[in-house]
């Protein structure tokens, strides 16, 4: 059976099932059993059926959660490609050499992270060798992206005299000046800060936070280029410290000259994201954008919101990026830190309703920078996130420059797992198609019937053919329980998928160039080329239901076609049919 807007007949032995006027049952996915025992979180439910609109299945996720079973022990090397949320892993001078590459990629790191705020051009450079290198050798052959994170437009306090850390204690008074020339000679009587219109943007009574909030500092009075603030609590002033203003419009530009620099050293190394830093506005993305230029046209924005301006733009910034990144660090020190959570969950939910990826990053599992297990609070945080709906989690340090940064990708790739599992998926797709608004376009109205007839056929996995991978984005919006294998020509569009929730990028290495009295064969060829994957990484299993999404022709812009397959149980089945190409 093929249902189409098109005219697509289904081909052999990629077999649909009986027509839709016999009676029938399609074959059980036998992923179906799997997924029934590990509702629970590795234990069976005697109120749970294979079906998840049976009469039996808990209506919301408060009654989902009640049925949890805490059964389960560890992640066998199967369930390790059944997790659906991606992990970012920022990479240090520990990490930055092929083997622990590989060891990392092996572990659950789909994303690598440069950080621009350190380093030079060539450490950078040799991350992306590595990282490339890492890709081609992984024993899965996953791809793995690569994401420049930058400086952004920072505020810092100037060099200290001999660069030495001055003790001052609460109570404290001194002036902050923005005159160049104390730059570089800074005294327990007075600091230089880099930002030069601070004297004109704060006001007596404010807050300044130095070094995360080590220091805060309490605006007294303003006299021209020089600020008199009084320090609430004891510490040093030192050289070259963060400086945040909460509650505090700032006007710096969304670029810096370094940034523009590293965005050009991105471009022409082919990285597959930005992650924008301290993005304030709709037309930060915009002129993000216009830097990259034609040549970094693909290159996906990821807004890092990081201040309360970004929170407070954050629906018009969301209309703008490709994704979003809550960057908890200096959200926590912009915004009070009791309301973080509030910010976390209302743009979590924001992106989701709008289908677009939101990473959610910052001391996720800080304490296995030195420890080898993390605290209880910290692997709740990653579940959490999870369960809000972010489609990635990162870690900085801990893989930076941790002592045990692949045991710490393993840790967040089993809770991950399990918060996946814990997900109510049924009512979950219930309120994301009723918050969707209407009319729908043709490619988002195939993935929402894709998503629903993959629940209704308890199908194992739902597969896609997508060069500019929109319409994989589209499932992973309505966050099917199967995974969603998305066959791709386009390395880098295979590459930025890890972004999306359930998404499986597959790349498919044959050329383009297909006469037009061919393209069925190969439109089939690509989904036996992604079932053989699936099957090689155990996604899917012999006889399951799949559900196969495609266009009625190439090119973009075309999918309109859903078709009803089941996996062959003979791996022959599943060779590719030759394609005679025009001279």
């Amino acid at each position: 059976m093929s249902y189409a807007l098109g005219h697509v007949p289904p081909s052999r032995p990629l077999t649909p099932s009986p027509s839709q006027n016999q009676s029938y049952r399609l074959p059980l996915d036998s992923r179906a059993q799997l997924r029934q025992r590990q509702f629970s979180i590795g234990g069976p439910l005697s109120i749970m059926s294979t079906s998840p609109y049976s009469n039996n299945t808990p209506t919301s996720q408060l009654a989902w959660q009640a049925s949890f079973s805490t059964n389960f022990n560890e992640m066998t090397p199967e369930e390790k490609f059944f997790r659906k949320t991606s992990i970012i892993a920022t990479i240090g001078p520990k990490t930055n050499n092929v083997d622990t590459l590989v060891a990392l990629a092996d572990a659950g790191m789909n994303i690598v992270r440069m950080n621009f705020s350190h380093g030079s051009y060539e450490y950078h450079q040799s991350v992306i060798d590595n990282a490339r290198a890492a890709a081609a050798k992984s024993p899965n052959g996953r791809p793995l992206a690569i994401a420049l994170d930058t400086k952004g437009p920072e505020i810092r306090t100037g060099l200290m005299k001999d660069d030495a850390d001055v003790p001052i204690d609460a109570g404290h008074e001194f002036w902050i000046t923005t005159d160049k020339s104390f730059a570089e000679s800074g005294t327990k009587e007075q600091i230089y800060m880099d930002y030069t219109n601070l004297p004109k943007v704060t006001a007596p009574g404010k807050v300044i936070y130095v070094d995360d909030g080590v220091l805060s500092l309490q605006v007294i009075s303003i006299d021209g280029e020089k600020i008199r603030v009084k320090s609430l609590n004891s510490g040093n002033l030192s050289s070259r410290k963060g400086v945040n203003l909460p509650k505090t419009a700032v006007d710096l530009p969304p670029l810096s000259e370094k940034d523009k620099a590293d965005l050009a050293f991105g471009v022409k190394n082919g990285v597959d994201m930005v992650f924008a830093s301290f993005i304030r506005s709709g037309n930060d993305v915009k002129e993000i954008r216009k830097v990259l230029g034609t040549e970094g046209a693909n290159i996906k924005i990821i807004v890092k919101i990081e201040n309360e301006q970004g929170v407070t733009n954050f629906d018009e910034i969301l209309r703008e990026t490709d994704g979003v990144m809550v960057a908890r660090g200096d959200l926590g020190i912009e915004i009070p830190a009791s309301q973080v959570f509030v910010a976390q969950k209302m743009m979590i939910a924001k992106c989701n309703v709008a289908g677009k990826p939101v990473i959610c990053a910052t001391q996720m599992l800080e304490s296995m920078t030195y420890n080898p297990r993390p605290t209880r609070a910290e692997v709740s945080d990653v579940a959490n996130a999870v369960m809000d709906g972010a489609d990635c989690v990162m870690l900085s340090g801990e893989t930076a420059k941790g002592k045990y940064p692949i045991e710490a990708v393993k840790m967040m790739a089993e809770t991950a797992y399990l918060a996946e599992r814990s997900i109510a998926y049924p009512h979950l797709f219930d309120q994301l198609r009723s918050l969707t608004p209407r009319p729908t376009e043709t490619a988002e109205t195939l993935a929402l019937s894709a998503v629903a007839a993959a629940m209704e056929q308890d199908a194992g996995a739902i597969i896609v053919l997508s060069t500019s991978g929109v319409s994989a984005r589209l499932l992973s919006k309505y966050r099917p329980e199967c995974p969603i294998i998305c066959v791709t020509r386009n390395q880098q569009t295979a590459r930025q998928l890890h972004l999306s929730r359930g998404v499986y990028p597959v790349w498919y290495p044959e050329p383009r160039g297909i006469p037009g009295d061919k393209w069925q064969i190969d439109v089939d060829n690509r989904i036996r080329y992604g079932l053989r994957v699936a099957l090689q990484l155990s996604i899917v299993k012999p006889e399951a239901t799949v559900m196969a999404v495609q266009g009625w022709k190439g090119g973009l812009g075309h999918t309109n076609t859903l078709r009803i397959l089941s996996v062959p149980a003979d791996p022959a089945d599943l060779d590719l049919h030759s394609i005679e190409r025009d001279e």
